[in-house]
């Protein structure tokens, strides 16, 4: 393919593909929160017809190929690489049901195609938007590659104990199997966290700055997953709960205290906050304002002159 035919590639499917939707859909034309800057208007325009974007804040703009060069921050060679790749794998992922049905596996529609490091733009800044240590996160996570209806997405991926995926995106929300994960970091089984998502671990993880807990450690992924908890939670003497600030994190920590004696409920140290991620990312919006406010020039008034 040459540069004219990559230039052809919908940008719209493109972005799509990496887990990128326009926050307005005018048919024609999607607006997008920009790729390379805090954007909060959605300020990033892409014409369907023209294949064609400009991101009205930084005033840059173009075609594919310009598109692809901005966001990995590549060479023009290495962006043309990174579309003939793209463009090969669209059409294998869309028209090669044998190859998916040897290579992935399915839970609920969801096709695992692919996993890897997690190096993908998109997903980096989702992350820093909720704060979380991206060495952190790559230490805990992966970038998983699937398909819904043959059609492609990739999302963060936290591995459960049944071999299966939780995904987080911007967009999406789901997981490849239903299940716990347990993880044994105490060989005396002294104390147990209890986290509702993964994100949550990995917020008290940032907080704490540390890579992982010394505490053995149980993520729920979901509140209705407490019963499959209860053998693992009973063999610690101490309990400390960090679950959310709602109806179903209160209902899930009075069942941990049923099953033990000790049980330390965090959840009161992040209030008014919903979750641990909530309270983190409060935290570092508060420590971003007071260094701004810090690094603004003095203002002095006008000397009116030496006095003794």
């Amino acid at each position: 393919m040459d540069i004219k035919d990559l230039n052809r590639i919908s940008i719209k499917s493109y972005l799509a593909n990496r887990g990128i939707h326009p926050v307005k859909d005018r048919g024609y034309y999607g607006m997008y929160h920009s790729l390379f800057r805090e954007d909060r208007n959605a300020s990033m325009k892409v014409d369907y017809n023209k294949n064609l974007w400009i991101d009205f804040g930084s005033n840059e703009g173009g075609t594919m190929i310009d598109l692809v060069m901005r966001i990995n921050n590549c060479s023009l060679r290495q962006a043309i690489d990174e579309l003939k790749r793209y463009n090969s794998t669209s059409v294998n992922q869309h028209n090669s049901t044998t190859v998916q049905q040897q290579n992935s596996f399915s839970f609920q529609g969801i096709s695992v195609l692919s996993v890897s490091s997690l190096s993908n733009l998109s997903l980096l800044d989702y992350l820093k938007k909720r704060c979380i240590s991206i060495d952190i996160a790559k230490e805990h996570c992966k970038e998983v590659h699937y398909s819904v209806n043959y059609k492609p997405y990739f999302a963060i991926g936290f591995r459960n104990d049944s071999a299966g995926w939780v995904l987080r995106s911007e967009p999406f929300k789901g997981c490849t199997s239903m299940d716990i994960r347990t993880l044994r970091n105490d060989p005396d089984n002294q104390a147990c966290l209890v986290f509702e998502g993964f994100m949550d671990y990995l917020s008290y993880l940032t907080l704490k700055n540390i890579q992982s807990a010394k505490q053995d450690v149980v993520i729920l992924n979901s509140v209705i997953n407490m019963p499959k908890t209860v053998e693992f939670i009973k063999q610690h003497p101490a309990i400390y709960t960090y679950l959310d600030n709602d109806d179903s994190g209160r209902k899930a920590t009075e069942e941990i205290k049923k099953l033990c004696e000790t049980v330390y409920d965090r959840s009161a140290n992040y209030i008014p906050c919903k979750d641990l991620n909530e309270y983190l990312v409060s935290i570092k919006n508060a420590q971003q304002q007071k260094q701004e406010i810090r690094q603004q020039p003095i203002q002095r008034k006008p000397s009116r002159g030496f006095r003794m």
